[in-house]
């Protein structure tokens, strides 16, 4: 068993401290340790979090491994301060049944880079018609938690409140992608003055909203877990603000993308800032990053979504929808929330760690910094500067919204059970 010693880390962004890793566990916290037998990180100036958890990944084995297979999107994970991530059910075939949700358990272990938790669909084949085995996929050696048909919305009032009612029974969570379809029919932006200069078909805030105030009222009357992916608009934030004022059993995400780009990046008709839900406005960024600050949102989320080459270098109505993002998201969260003083480190472990691993009931991760817990950890330089350049990515697929531009603070190393899997900055 190989011992680590992390020293004169700011554990949490707090005090400095060095952290003893003996085997997968947290041995000691304290000062001055001994580093005998151990590999020392010298961490003066660092921040060390807990490994980060990400409930929202797109990793696309089965089907599209031209765009990402577990073992790339777990390196990219890792790379980004990762320990474990939650990969959705969009696949092909369709993660509906227990034997596709164990296939993308199975390839987690095998990468060693990054827990990978499968998010089971909700419908059979995403088609929103009849519940999937949504049973059979808790009770497999994957465990299923979450379920999802995240990429479309379970827009049958019926059908969600069956899901509702049947994941209570063991105590899971249905993740809704919150867009009413036929009010998005032909969307290919946010609903605005932007669209309207642009001639482009709009996608009006209330097809989010109208979707999150249904579920929470289903939520509330089934008494079931409901958690709101990828929330956009500063009206779905006050809806949410009101259901947890009631009591309702409600979470909700953001992704560093909402936190930080707007649609009038969509003047550049560049489809890398085509997405699903669409960048919205100043004044919603704004609120999304006051409603993480306050915790009516609980958690920030990736949406990582990573497509071929082709598929966004064309024509921006024909461009698929989606940005890559693991290997960004802290440097955006630093960027938005921690250098705006909305949040400060500990706030992003929560955010980032604590919570997603709380929702998900994530086994051994999202862990107090403290002796006889796991040794899921990261740390991040946050004094590094640097412009992004797709081409140092793990990932399989290149498109990011921040190409060229520059972004605060570095992953120097990431720690999975006491096993290093990116040092200094690099791939282990």
């Amino acid at each position: 068993m190989s011992k680590i010693l992390i020293r004169g880390a700011q554990v949490l962004g707090g005090e400095i401290q060095d952290v003893l890793v003996d085997g997968e566990t947290i041995a000691e916290v304290g000062t001055g340790l001994s580093a005998e037998g151990a590999t020392v990180i010298e961490a003066e100036g660092q921040i060390l979090l807990p490994g980060l958890v990400d409930l929202h990944t797109h990793l696309r084995e089965p089907g599209r491994e031209d765009s990402e297979t577990v073992l790339t999107g777990t390196r990219a994970a890792a790379s980004g301060g990762y320990t474990a991530v939650f990969a959705m059910a969009n696949t092909h075939p369709v993660a509906d049944t227990a034997g596709v949700v164990e296939q993308v358990y199975r390839l987690g272990k095998e990468s060693g880079y990054c827990d990978v938790q499968p998010i089971g669909a909700v419908t059979v084949g995403l088609e929103g018609k009849k519940l999937a085995e949504l049973g059979a996929m808790h009770d497999s050696a994957a465990g299923v938690t979450v379920f999802s048909d995240d990429g479309k919305c379970v827009d049958d009032a019926v059908i969600m409140r069956r899901a509702l009612e049947y994941v209570k029974a063991f105590d899971g969570v249905v993740a809704q992608h919150a867009q009413e379809p036929r009010l998005t029919e032909g969307a290919q932006m946010n609903e605005g003055i932007v669209s309207a200069e642009l001639g482009l078909g709009g996608w009006p805030a209330v097809a989010e909203e109208s979707i999150i105030a249904r579920d929470v009222l289903l939520a509330e009357h089934v008494g079931s877990r409901v958690h709101i992916c990828h929330l956009s608009t500063a009206g779905s934030v006050e809806i949410v603000r009101w259901a947890k004022s009631r009591g309702i059993d409600v979470t909700a995400e953001v992704t560093p993308h909402h936190l930080l780009l707007t649609d009038e990046l969509v003047r550049s008709y560049n489809p890398v800032y085509k997405v699903n839900p669409p960048l919205r406005t100043e004044k919603d960024v704004l609120a999304l990053r006051e409603a993480l600050a306050d915790g009516t949102i609980d958690i920030v989320a990736t949406d990582h979504a990573p497509h071929p080459h082709e598929d966004k270098d064309c024509e921006w109505a024909a461009a698929a929808m989606g940005m890559v993002g693991l290997e960004t998201a802290l440097s955006v969260v630093q960027q938005t929330m921690v250098e705006t003083g909305l949040l400060d480190w500990a706030g992003v472990a929560d955010r980032m760690s604590f919570a997603p691993a709380r929702i998900g009931r994530a086994k051994g991760h999202g862990r107090p910094v403290s002796a006889g817990e796991p040794a899921n950890l990261t740390l991040v330089d946050p004094a590094y500067r640097g412009v992004v350049d797709p081409a140092d990515f793990a990932s399989r697929s290149r498109n990011t919204p921040y190409e060229g531009r520059e972004l605060p603070g570095r992953v120097t190393h990431t720690i999975l059970r006491g096993r290093a899997t990116v040092v200094d900055g690099k791939l282990a």
